[in-house]
């Protein structure tokens, strides 16, 4: 079961793997194609072709609908295009527009609703209707001509095939708003969609080849979970708190900066008041929240729980150290904490003898790892079974964000693994940058996805900087990076191709 939010994401992740959008497309019309010939049969005696009226939308959906007719040339083929086709929304469904005309095919170009009909060629009565408007990534009620067609669709005695989705249909919950295509059957791309579930037609499910490697390394697509509504206002992508330094002043400010890098709307920073200046004086859009004395201590906790209250996310351990009552404020307010936490550094070491309340992130390294009782391997495969075995042993409310030549991210259920990152990330700093940006993520993506995310775009971050510059690494280097690392570069090459 796949969501179409996720769907997308797999597509861009195949693209970035050498998997072409073109390939994708001919494979899924090469896939409804073969459901019309499961439906329609040829009557070998019959002089009568079977008549496939295709009506199709501007979109991907509608590409799909073009490489169809080109592999039912034993069929009386026809196609209908809703809207002008310098209108079509992708260049991979415009070069299969191009195609299916340029050959001959029969299409129709459909420019205003009232000229729309469901015919084959000659007018006549068509076997089968291939529904090919709409696809998973639309939502919400269908406009004109999709209405009309939808509507005409329904009224007609012909069956119907819908691509991937019935179009007016949620892909992801079944509903609809005012008409949608009433199909008798549906061929859907790669996995089922929830939605399908809930609707009266025969679902197929056809694999276009979309590797496994694209659901389970993170990538680019990943990166479209991040997109901001225009109309959006402070608060809308979260707080963090850090709550962090003592023995160390760096650790902090570096997971704080990382997570208004990484697009938090306020972050602020709990630590010793013998710290607060030089914390500030690091960035001065960092508000700090300082306690007394050199180290957290039992008499900050009520302080710390206070403000951790009001925060969408609070990163735990960055800078702490590991003095025995540092670490007994760590347990105890973990035990007590309900929201979403990143645990990381010396406070990692307390997470397994502790039955946390809220949602914790956890972000060790091999090494750490281990000091939590948890088991390695130098090959990822046996890792990612180890430390799922490890998740088991602690808690179903904690996800693992283990630190590696190749990262793996689990929750002893969903499992991801990221390959971005170079040897000279293991210079001292970039874990906290890391917490940081997984903190910030946390507030607005789920736990798996937010360590993904976090995952992908440090890693990134520091491949850029080691392209650009060499070797010699700072941790400092990624956080002007992390924006640029947290936008798919596909994206940017478009903005950069249009502002030229």
């Amino acid at each position: 079961m796949i969501t179409s939010a996720r769907m997308a994401a797999v597509d861009r992740n195949a693209e970035a793997l050498g998997i072409s959008p073109q390939q994708l497309m001919e494979s899924g019309g090469n896939a409804v194609a073969q459901t019309v010939r499961s439906l329609v049969d040829i009557d070998s005696e019959s002089q009568a072709t079977p008549v496939v009226a295709i009506v199709a939308g501007r979109g991907n959906n509608g590409g799909d609908g073009f490489v169809a007719a080109r592999f039912l040339d034993e069929y009386t083929v026809s196609v209908s295009l809703l809207g002008r086709p310098e209108t079509i929304r992708t260049a991979t469904a415009k070069q299969n527009w191009e195609a299916v005309t340029t050959s001959g095919y029969d299409t129709t170009v459909v420019r205003d609703a009232s000229a729309i009909e469901i015919a084959g060629p000659d007018g006549e009565q068509p076997d089968l209707i291939v529904d090919a408007m709409l696809g998973t990534g639309v939502t919400g009620a269908l406009r004109e001509p999709e209405a009309t067609a939808a509507r005409q669709v329904n009224n007609t005695d012909a069956p119907v095939l819908s691509v991937d989705v019935p179009s007016g249909v949620d892909a992801d919950t079944g509903s609809s708003t005012d008409v949608s295509v009433d199909a008798d059957h549906v061929v859907t791309f790669h996995d089922q969609k929830p939605g399908l579930e809930t609707i009266d037609a025969d679902v197929t499910v056809a694999d276009i080849g979309i590797p496994r490697a694209a659901e389970q390394i993170a990538g680019p697509g990943d990166l479209q979970l991040l997109s901001r509504p225009t109309q959006s206002h402070k608060g809308d992508f979260g707080e963090v708190l850090v709550v962090g330094g003592g023995p160390y002043t760096g650790a902090p400010a570096l997971t704080a900066q990382a997570a208004l890098r990484a697009g938090a709307d306020l972050v602020r920073v709990a630590c010793p008041v013998a710290i607060a200046d030089e914390i500030q004086n690091c960035e001065e859009s960092l508000i700090i929240k300082s306690y007394p004395g050199e180290r957290l201590t039992p008499t900050a906790l009520d302080h710390v729980q206070s403000l951790a209250a009001n925060h969408d996310v609070t990163v735990l351990g960055p800078g702490l150290g590991d003095n025995e009552k540092t670490l007994s404020v760590v347990a105890s307010f973990l035990r007590a904490h309900t929201g979403k936490v990143v645990v990381d550094a010396d406070a990692l070491s307390v997470v397994p003898s502790v039955d946390p309340t809220g949602e914790i992130i956890c972000t060790p390294h091999q090494g750490e790892l281990a000091a939590m009782g948890g088991e390695t391997a130098d090959d990822w495969e046996r890792r990612v079974e180890k430390i799922a075995a490890f998740i088991s042993e602690l808690d179903e409310t904690h996800t693992l964000l283990v630190k590696g030549a190749i990262d793996i991210i689990s929750n002893g259920e969903t499992t991801r693994i990221n390959q971005t990152g170079n040897p000279g990330m293991t210079v001292g700093g970039t874990g906290d940058v890391l917490a940081g940006a997984v903190g910030a993520l946390a507030c607005v993506l789920d736990p798996i996805q937010a360590a993904t995310v976090g995952a992908y775009a440090n890693g990134r971050a520091g491949d850029i900087v080691v392209e650009k510059r060499g070797n010699g690494l700072l941790a400092t280097d990624l956080l002007d990076i992390l924006p640029t690392a947290l936008q798919d570069p596909k994206d940017m090459t478009t903005k950069a191709s249009s502002n030229d």
